[in-house]
């Protein structure tokens, strides 16, 4: 088997995952130490540490699942690669596409990514690629599309 052109998410995809680890962890976490001064200083140092902690472990993890994802483009299906302590690798073929669906919320919109979804006929297989600008999440779709037709209407 010919060696695959991985693809990887945008960058942008790696902004969201950090700002919402700063915001439910981060965030709450120093509201908690600050409540914890009422408490005494140990108490309120001990909540900053292991705020600290867990927001720095989860950045770090961010980074590693942003790695992590990958998609690779072949004649008769596409490849979606993902997971850090876990790997899994789906393979869609074109023939079994349904449809694809081009999702964006607030933050992704802000800063042009979009997250493809791939729908087929088994629910379980359905796969999806975050963190695409958005005009190559519109041509994998429109490339995705035409080819299930095309491999549809072979069956």
């Amino acid at each position: 088997m010919a060696e695959q052109e991985w693809r990887r998410p945008d960058r942008g995809l790696l902004v969201v995952r950090r700002a919402q680890c700063l915001l439910l962890l981060a965030l709450p976490g120093l509201l908690l130490s600050g409540g914890a001064l009422l408490a005494g200083a140990v108490e309120a140092l001990a909540a900053l540490l292991v705020t600290v902690a867990l927001t720095g472990i989860a950045l770090v993890s961010a980074e590693r699942r942003w790695c992590a994802w990958g998609y690779a483009e072949r004649d008769d299906d596409l490849l979606v690669r993902r997971g850090v302590l876990v790997r899994r690798l789906s393979v869609v073929p074109y023939g079994r596409l349904q449809y694809v669906d081009v999702t964006a919320g607030p933050l992704d919109r802000r800063l042009g990514i979009a997250r493809v979804t791939l729908h087929t006929a088994a629910a379980a297989s359905d796969a999806s690629i975050p963190g695409l600008p958005a005009a190559e999440a519109t041509r994998l779709r429109d490339r995705l599309a035409a080819l299930g037709e095309a491999r549809a209407a072979g069956v």
